[in-house]
């Protein structure tokens, strides 16, 4: 019985720091914030492989951190931050495992879920010229 009593409790240690936080989070808000931390990864991996898009990327970035900065209260600093650093860890290591990976099939799926997800964020942002 008490190895389970461990167990459970490894297991609640296990979950992301900021779940608690982003519970509290409006949803939009929760959204922008994640997709800003989305944009900053995925700009980095840009400038790693210097790739054309990172301008653009840039430019979605920003217009992203403005929405976050819009609808964000002054209170909200801290969470929206967990959020973001949370959302660009995933999709840092979504990007590294389908840049560098000896799988073709999960690397091919790592980037298929990166440009998923970037997808759903840049579709809320209008197209700039």
């Amino acid at each position: 019985m008490s190895s389970l009593k461990t167990l459970s409790l490894c297991l609640a240690c296990a979950a992301p720091p900021a779940a608690a936080f982003d519970k509290a989070l409006d949803p939009q808000l929760q959204f922008f914030a994640s997709c800003a931390g989305r944009l900053s990864a995925t700009l980095e991996h840009q400038w790693n492989y210097d790739t054309p898009a990172a301008q653009q990327t840039r430019v979605f970035r920003a217009h992203m951190i403005d929405l976050v900065s819009a609808v964000m209260p002054d209170d909200a600093g801290r969470d929206v931050l967990l959020v973001r650093v949370e959302a660009k860890h995933a999709q840092a290591q979504l990007l590294r495992r389908a840049a560098i990976n000896r799988d073709p099939q999960d690397a091919d799926w790592a980037q298929a879920r990166a440009d998923a997800l970037l997808h759903d964020c840049t579709s809320v942002l209008l197209p700039v010229s």
